[in-house]
């Protein structure tokens, strides 16, 4: 699919006396040969035909959406950037609180990225507090929290992992691919649940199923 973006300039007028406005458009057409023409109410076939002998472009009885001020975008990214650092301030607090009472339940609990070329085999369950590079793998035989990016490839086996994924990705859990698309830009449970897998985004309430 190809796509342009314009910046178009808009004229918008109503028709109240015919020979008043085609008089307007003939003394000012150099300034509005360029515009689309917006007619809001009635319009009469002799200004239609007025209007395309000028070869003007219009339309008639049409909304269009109103541009923002760069303040007003400014004040929209700040504010979705605020939303995102509370999500992740609480996801953050989520983690450690888990990260903590699991460790005490035997969780093994690592800190260092897990680079290209390396391979984790995990029989247990475990917690990584970093991130996983493209070209690392990780085997794990219980359940699986990562509470940075995944670029590298996964193998769980356990009853959840929790993880984020990018579309370098690989991630198998219990035997099947999870496609990325499932995975990106948020944190995920995936959980095996009636021979189902089931995957719950952290801050969304739905839910998608792979298997």
């Amino acid at each position: 699919m190809k796509n342009k973006q314009y910046s178009v300039k808009v004229y918008e007028c109503s028709v109240d006396d015919e020979a008043e406005f085609m008089e307007f458009f003939d003394t000012n057409y150099t300034l509005f040969s360029d515009h689309l023409i917006v007619i809001n109410g009635y319009l009469s076939e002799s200004i239609k035909e007025y209007l395309e002998s000028k070869s003007l472009i219009f339309l008639n009885n049409v909304t269009l959406p109103k541009g923002r001020t760069r303040k007003a975008l400014e004040d929209e990214l700040k504010a979705q950037r605020r939303e995102n650092d509370i999500d992740r301030l609480v996801a953050e607090s989520k983690l450690a609180s888990l990260s903590s009472r699991l460790q005490e339940k035997n969780f093994k609990v690592l800190d260092e990225m897990v680079r290209s070329g390396q391979e984790l085999k995990i029989d247990g369950d475990l917690i990584l507090r970093n991130r996983i590079n493209s070209g690392a793998t990780i085997h794990t035989k219980g359940n699986l929290i990562i509470t940075q990016l995944v670029d590298g490839a996964i193998r769980c086996d356990g009853n959840f992992m929790m993880l984020t994924a990018s579309p370098k990705a690989n991630v198998i859990f219990h035997g099947v691919e999870v496609e990325n698309s499932f995975l990106e830009d948020r944190l995920n449970i995936v959980e095996l649940k009636n021979n189902k897998i089931e995957i719950t985004p952290i801050f969304e309430k739905e839910i998608n199923w792979v298997s």
